[in-house]
């Protein structure tokens, strides 16, 4: 992940700014797996020591991006059903496990899981496609996936633009603690949020047998 926000993410921020993550956050949505979290992230940490672009339009982009996104997938989902997303998911990563990890947790949360499905990394691609696929209603979907766009949005770019802006302002030693201490709750994060999912996929193998 580190190569591709290196060598594609950054070069594409730089030259088009706030654009670019719109795009990147909007085909994350439609289902293609893409770096969507870690570009909002970087952007807004670049934005936050070089001031290229304001935080504003980039939260605004990215919004907008994983919105459009989410609308995309939950009209191919709807339109081509479990069918297709059994046949073909699997070559960008919606696995059969997956695909009843979904089913299950809508079955139990039902429009709760478009809204927080968009904070956790194996739901945010996914979701829409899901939603679509079991035929949830459209404005119950839309409301939902709006709100979680919009909250996603701003809470990892203006947290990353405040850490940028505090990262910044330190010198040496104290940016070093501090940015090791990030990476540390960023990580512990990442690994109980792996540790959920294994969970959540046990539960779903008992719900749904196949």
């Amino acid at each position: 992940m580190s190569s591709i926000l290196h060598d594609t993410v950054m070069p594409l921020i730089r030259e088009h700014g706030v654009i670019a993550i719109g795009g990147i956050t909007m085909i994350e949505a439609m289902g293609i797996p893409a770096p969507g979290e870690s570009a909002v992230i970087a952007a807004a940490l670049y934005a936050a020591t070089t001031h290229e672009f304001g935080i504003v339009p980039l939260v605004a982009s990215a919004a907008a991006g994983a919105i459009m996104g989410d609308n995309i997938g939950y009209l191919i989902g709807r339109s081509f059903g479990f069918a297709l997303l059994h046949r073909y998911g699997g070559k960008v990563g919606l696995t059969p496990k997956r695909i009843k990890l979904g089913r299950y947790l809508f079955q139990r949360y039902g429009s709760r899981v478009v809204f927080l499905g968009r904070f956790v990394a194996v739901l945010r691609t996914f979701t829409a496609l899901l939603a679509g696929a079991i035929r949830m209603d459209w404005k119950q979907f839309l409301l939902a996936n709006s709100l979680g766009g919009v909250f996603w949005a701003a809470l990892y770019g203006f947290g990353a633009y405040a850490l940028g802006h505090e990262m910044h302002a330190l010198e040496g030693p104290m940016a070093i603690t501090f940015g090791t201490a990030a990476v540390c709750i960023i990580g512990s994060a990442i690994l109980l949020l792996h540790r959920h999912e294994a969970r959540l996929q046990l539960e779903a193998e008992r719900a749904i047998p196949d």
